[in-house]
């Protein structure tokens, strides 16, 4: 009975190997993240707004008498959100000036025909406004993007920024979908 208790078994060549080893895997374990480090600095401090709207930032639109700052949130092609389509995300900013006289913020593709199509609104405080705009498959290529500012009097106000400035991705994008010329 005792010589089955002090009978010794030799460990297995893997548990022999993860006990020489195990230290050295821990240490790898903790290292790989650091590795990803960067990327995930760069989009925390974008997100913050510290690295600016985004990227093909297009400064000063005039829109009646106020103007607003647009950018394309990263410089990809848009997303499919399933059944919904394809989605393109854009942040704005509105002049210093003019927060407080703008009520709301619309962004479409293609001329609006009234306020009740004027497009994505815009959320988010004045000097950071986001939005995903639904991008139709078979866009043209020359299409623009129609802002459209509503101020607390009532007042409409249009620009149009041509959607090859505002966002090349989205347009090489439409052009490798076979979007209408």
């Amino acid at each position: 009975m005792s010589q089955a208790r002090d009978a010794v078994t030799a460990p297995s060549p893997l548990k022999q190997w993860w006990l020489k080893w195990r230290f050295h895997l821990n240490i790898l374990l903790l290292l790989i993240p650091l590795g990803f480090m960067p990327k995930y600095f760069a989009d925390a401090k974008m997100f913050r707004g510290e690295s600016g709207l985004g990227a093909n930032p297009i400064e000063n639109i005039a829109v009646g008498p106020w103007s607003i700052s647009l950018s394309e949130l990263l410089a990809e092609a848009p997303r499919q959100d399933g059944p919904a389509g394809y989605f393109k995300a854009f942040n704005a900013s509105l002049c210093s000036s003019c927060g407080s006289e703008v009520k709301a913020a619309y962004l479409r593709i293609g001329k609006p025909r009234s306020l009740r199509a004027a497009g994505t609104i815009f959320f988010g405080n004045p000097h950071r406004m986001s939005t995903s705009l639904p991008v139709p498959a078979r866009t043209r290529a020359d299409a623009e993007l129609w802002i459209t500012l509503e101020g607390w009097d009532g007042s409409l106000h249009q620009a149009s920024v041509p959607l090859a400035k505002a966002s090349p991705a989205t347009l090489a994008w439409l052009n490798k979908q076979g979007g209408k010329p």
